[in-house]
Order: structure tokens, then sequence, then C-alpha cells
């Protein structure tokens, strides 16, 4: 009996082995080549990103208020508007040449004659592209752009746009409606989306417009991946003997090593790669859900730290033409009008990483009192208590930057509450840069930013440390990969003749 039983098991395990190769082997036939594809073009997004306009660009290419232009106070530009009550708020910048107020409201009007923004002509829309990429007009090609095209998938919601393209490769999409600039490319920049993240989020556009389908193919694609992976590996160390060491030879053979060595790898990159599309099998708790609870102690920090209510009678003492006039010498691209801890201020921003602060009544400050902001989200965070605050001078686990673009130094504060959550403030403003929680930080942090970047403290602040070790990870994979399609091939051949 006892032998029968044993055979019984025996016989269990060999149909269990020879099952999962049969899955590895067909899976890996199937999505070896995407796979490849995957990893190669991972290599490439680690240094190259996909092309668009941020804050940091726009501020870099601003043009510096000329406060001998700004004849109207923010109040005399309101009544211009016809709105009745309080803006919610103001900003100040350079817009075409001329400085302009931006309400909170969405209106738009001149400092230096009052006159509303209301359309935006050909010639100012081609005056506008000029100045951004620093090339005369009259060479500028003007395209309409009524459909989402390869650099305009994600931003589609704002068509129709106008593209100019300059002989220099330089393209500009340009709102029709508000002059902003949406999107800028070049032709190294297109170049390397094409080699990166084009290929690795597979951002074609005839894919990426259908947003369920695209999302779902990349969801069980990963799925699947990690399956096959994981096969794999049972596959390869069920089949190791210390005694035979690999009973392969050939391809089978290196793919068999390579698995030993790399396929924990490509099993968590394909994982984390699935968390990445947030699927829906795994999401029923939607992440940071419990943060929006208006009576949550994070709530009520953010609401603490956000400026008051806003009143231009508040800016009245001191104009902003006076403001820049105390920042005599320096190229503020933006004056914004806010508040902290109940007293007006203006934010001068110079560039993304210089901010000075303007009070209404007071000296120039280059950050808000680090005291005072610890002591006011203390009072906020009640009944919950402070755990830990310190001022952070360099990158931590949790707030962290490839390129150095976040600002340092912020303040952090963690507290004792239900979900454990942690702050990243900025001094310069008095405003949560990021906040996480017990929630998300497991799932978003570990699950996929660690296991998909590899964006370990100990590594990030070592390069080129990070480098060498993903580059390697990243080779071995794609190698383990490139065996799969040796091996597929001769599969399929030897099936077809």
């Amino acid at each position: 009996m006892r032998n029968s039983g044993l055979i019984r098991l025996m016989r269990l395990a060999i149909l269990i082995r020879k099952s999962a190769i049969f899955c590895h082997r067909w899976m890996g036939l199937a999505f070896c080549l995407l796979f490849a594809w995957w990893f190669l073009s991972g290599i490439f997004m680690m240094y190259w990103d996909y092309p668009d306009v941020s804050r940091a660009d726009r501020l870099d290419r601003a043009q510096a208020l000329d406060e001998s232009k700004i004849k109207l106070s923010a109040g005399h530009a309101w009544t211009k508007l016809g709105e009745k009550g309080q803006p919610g708020g103001v900003s100040l910048a350079m817009f075409d040449g001329r400085p302009i107020y931006r309400f909170a409201s969405g209106g738009l009007v001149y400092a230096d004659n009052g006159e509303k923004q209301e359309d935006c002509p050909e010639p100012m829309l081609l005056r506008l592209a000029s100045a951004w990429t620093s090339q005369t007009a009259e060479f500028a090609k003007r395209e309409d752009i009524q459909l989402p095209d390869q650099w305009t998938i994600g931003i589609r919601e704002s068509l129709p746009l106008i593209k100019y393209s300059f002989p220099d490769g330089q393209q500009v999409y340009v709102s029709a409606a508000t002059g902003e600039i949406l999107q800028y490319t070049t032709t190294a920049s297109r170049i390397q989306a094409y080699l990166g993240p084009i290929p690795h989020w597979l951002y074609f556009t005839p894919l990426r417009v259908h947003t369920e389908l695209w999302s779902n193919l990349i969801i069980y694609a990963s799925l699947v991946g990690t399956l096959m992976a994981l096969l794999g590996l049972i596959v390869g160390v069920w089949m190791y003997s210390p005694s035979k060491r690999v009973p392969y030879v050939g391809p089978k053979r290196l793919h068999m090593i390579l698995g030993l060595f790399f396929g924990i790898v490509t099993c968590t990159w394909a994982f984390s790669g699935m968390l990445s599309m947030d699927p829906p099998f795994l999401n029923s708790d939607p992440v940071g859900a419990s943060l929006g609870a208006g009576g949550s102690p994070s709530a009520r920090i953010q609401a603490a730290l956000h400026p008051g209510p806003f009143h231009l009678a508040d800016y009245v003492s001191k104009t902003p033409r006076q403001a820049l006039e105390e920042l005599s010498g320096q190229n503020v691209k933006q004056l914004e009008f806010t508040s902290f801890d109940g007293r007006p201020v203006y934010l001068a921003t110079v560039s993304s990483k210089e901010i000075r602060i303007i009070p209404v009544m007071g000296e120039i400050l280059k950050e808000f009192n680090r005291d005072r902001i610890f002591e006011m989200v203390a009072n906020a965070a009640q009944p919950a208590t402070v755990l830990e605050h310190r001022v952070m001078t360099s990158y931590d686990a949790y707030y962290l930057d490839r390129h150095h673009r976040r600002p340092l130094p912020v303040l952090f504060v963690k507290l004792n509450d239900a979900e454990h959550s942690q702050f990243y403030i900025d001094p310069r403003t008095g405003r949560t840069l990021e906040q996480h929680s017990d929630i998300d930080s497991f799932t978003n942090r570990w699950l996929y930013h660690a296991l998909h970047s590899w964006d370990y403290p100990w590594l990030y602040n070592h390069r080129p440390a990070w480098d060498i070790v993903v580059l390697t990870l990243m080779l071995g994979g794609l190698t383990l990969c490139v065996t799969s399609v040796i091996i597929g091939w001769q599969l399929l051949r030897r099936k077809f003749r």
C-alpha cells in the first residue's frame, strides 16, 4: 500500500512538472518577443523620458516680469472683468511680451492697459511658438491638430491644437484657445521616445486612443508574463540537480542557467509593471481613499497649510509693482498672490528652484518659519500627535528624484494616526509636496516603484551604482528573453516541418 501511494505521488509530481513545462514553453513562445521588447526599451527608459512640458520648462522659458509695464493693480484688473465677489486667487506673469493677471476664475487681464485677453489670433500664436523655440517665425510650418497624434495622446482633452514645426526639428503644440504651450518635442526627444517610452508602454496612437483596450492589454500581458516567469522558475529549480547540473544543451541550457539567475527579476518586473496600471482585480480598496475623509488628520493639515480666504483688499498696501521693486535685479517669472498663517504674501518665482517670499507687511524671506509650520501641523493633527518631525536635506525612500529636480530642503512630519501619515512640506511655499500612508506606501512604493525601478536610496544616492546594478539585471533579462526567442523559433520550425 505504501509503495502504491508513493508511485501515485511520483506520477502526480511528473504530471505537474510536465504541465508546468508545457505551459511555460507555449506562454514563452507567445510572449518572448514582447518581453524582449520590454527589456530593451526599459534600458533606454533609464535615461530618456516621454516628451512633455513641465512647470520647470515653462518657468525656464518664461520672460521675466517687467515692473515698469505694470500700470493696474489686481483690484482694478478684476473690475475690468465685471465679476462680483472675490476671484479666489490671482497671479501675475508675462504673456506675449506683456504683463497679465491670471485670475482663478479663468479671466485674463493685461496689467498695462486693462485689456481683457479673450482670443488668440494667428500672429500671436506664432509669436508664442517662436519665442519658445528661439526660432524665426517666418520659417515655421503650421498644422491644425484636430485628432490626437503620437505626442498629444495624453492631452487630447485640450484639442484642437496648433502645431508649429521649425527647420531644426523643434515642434510646438499651442492651445488655440489660451495660447498655452501644451507640448514640445525635438528631433532628439522624439527618437528617444521611440526607443524607450513608446515601445515600453505600447504607447502607439492607434492603440493608446482606446484607453480601456490599451490598459487591459498591458495588464493581462503582464499577468501572463508573471505566471510564465514564475512557472519557469519552478521548472528550473525542479529540474536542476547538483549532480547532473543542467540537463540541457545549447540554447535550452543557456536559457535555464539565465533563468535561475534572472528569472526572479523577470517575474517581479512583470508583476510590478502590471501594478503600475492599477489592475481592477487588485484594487478593491482605492489607494489613499481613507486620506480623503473630511475629518482625517491629513485633511485638517492640508486645510491648515492651504491659503486662507482670498481678498484683493489685503494687497492694496503693497502693489505688485512695489513688490517686484523690492526684488530689483532678480528676474521674477511669476508673482502669486497667496497667504500663509492668515497673512497675505506674494510668492515671487525666479526659477523652479528659487522662490522669494514678499510679505505685504514685512521684509523679504527665503522661506517661512520652519518651527511655525511644524506647530501648525501639530495643532491641525490633533487628537493625533506628531511621532517625528525634522528637516530633510537629502532624499529618502519616499521622497526622491533621479534627476534631482525636486526641492530640498523639505520638512518631514510623521503622525501616529491610523494610517501613520507622513508629509513632505516645502518651507518656501508652506505647501505639502507629497504625503504617504501605510495604506499606499507599501503597494505603490515597494511593490511597484522599488521592484520596477530599483529606486532604493542606497543605490540612488551612490550612482553609478544604480546604473550598474539595473543595467546588469536588464541585460540579463534581455538575454534570457533572446534565448526564449531562439527556443521558440526552433520549436515552431520543428512543428511546421
